[in-house]
């Protein structure tokens, strides 16, 4: 009987979904600008007539699979005219959209204008979740129905929208994890014109949240975390490590505190220890300290939090001796010497570091570090 019940639920679930229109493009963005493009290079940006078009990239106009190419193409914005007229042409916006020879600043806009702005249910969810990791998928779908689309393509919108951000760049490995970047952080990384990216050794005025930059007037320390770290050059030993932990350990474990963790990832000379970064030290809700590498800086920033007498949560690798001036205060071990060991326990270690950090948030004075133990009456004076 449940196996009946089961096979009728899916029927009418199908039966439903051919009822319903599909309010977006029934495949991703690059495989509709395939279409684009073959426009382009047959008619050289000029109309040209749909049967000749199929014609010379050989496939049949009339079958199932070329109409609903040619819809699909409609939909995003790429091309005027449906699958039954008798030409094609790309729009104004479809034109920059496969035009290599303009600025790929100019050509992304394009894109993302079409691919994600110009359909409802991708731009509903781009703008909910801009500037954040990437949710769990169920997430993603829930949020999906909250848009009013229907329950049945709830999915299929979901995974539509992920590779279409992703084919578009909108989706980046930031911090050891994937996040959801803004368009003005997609943007600032391409060239406009003849000009060559901003280089990350350049002079910034923002440190890093995450996938986020956020500037010292923009900052909440009251919600903040700062999480000093031994950072290193991108593609580093030292800079996989700190990703790893941020993206993989560190946030997932402050998510229940509703703290935003901040990195200074672009400081105005990395590897110096600037008024930015002690405002932060000495401002920010909570630290959490990774001691691995025995970095000088970080035990430079972290003798500034601990004579502030302020909460701080210190980690490190298993590997690493923790030194002997700092080890009578309890430090997480990670256990990094493979991905067999580390993988198994990386619940255990983010339980390990909340725990930590609920017990430093609720009485900072329990808390002890070595200028608290010889010098309980000293405190420093933070002005501003």
């Amino acid at each position: 009987m449940t196996d009946k019940n089961e096979a009728e639920r899916i029927e009418k679930a199908k039966q439903g979904k051919s009822r319903k229109q599909r309010p977006f493009p029934a495949c991703s963005f690059m495989e509709a600008m395939e279409l684009a493009q073959s426009v382009l290079e047959y008619g050289s940006g000029q109309a040209v007539r749909r049967i000749s078009v199929f014609d010379h990239i050989g496939k049949s106009p009339e079958s199932g699979p070329s109409r609903q190419w040619v819809t699909n193409a409609n939909k995003y914005g790429l091309i005027k005219g449906g699958y039954q007229a008798e030409h094609l042409e790309l729009t104004p916006e479809g034109a920059k959209a496969v035009d290599d020879e303009i600025s790929k600043r100019e050509q992304a806009k394009a894109r993302v204008k079409l691919a994600v702005d110009g359909i409802p249910i991708f731009k509903g969810l781009f703008d909910r979740f801009s500037g954040n990791k990437l949710p769990a998928r169920a997430a993603l779908v829930d949020a999906a129905k909250d848009l009013e689309i229907p329950e049945v393509f709830a999915e299929e919108a979901v995974d539509t929208f992920i590779v279409n951000i992703r084919d578009l760049g909108l989706l980046q490995t930031l911090s050891g994890a994937e996040r959801i970047v803004s368009i003005d952080h997609l943007l600032d990384t391409l060239p406009t014109g003849h000009s060559v990216p901003p280089s990350s050794s350049g002079p910034q005025s923002h440190v890093h949240a995450g996938g986020h930059l956020v500037t010292l007037e923009q900052a909440n320390f009251d919600s903040t975390c700062f999480y000093v770290t031994p950072i290193g050059e991108e593609g580093s030993e030292h800079r996989k490590h700190s990703d790893l932990f941020l993206g993989s350990i560190v946030e997932p474990a402050l998510e229940q505190f509703g703290l935003l963790v901040v990195r200074a990832d672009s400081i105005d000379k990395p590897g110096v220890i600037t008024r930015q970064i002690i405002d932060y030290l000495l401002r920010a809700r909570l630290v959490i300290v990774d001691l691995s590498y025995h970095n000088p800086n970080v035990f430079y920033e972290l003798a500034i939090r601990h004579a502030a007498r302020l909460p701080v949560v210190q980690i490190i690798r298993a590997a690493d001796r923790i030194p002997f001036d700092v080890n009578q205060v309890r430090t997480i071990k990670i256990d990094t010497s493979d991905i067999f060991s580390l993988v198994p326990k990386i619940d255990t270690y983010r339980s390990e570091i909340a725990n930590q950090v609920r017990r430093a948030l609720d009485n900072p004075d329990s808390v002890d570090n070595p200028i608290t133990t010889f010098y309980p009456n000293l405190k420093v004076q933070i002005d501003g």
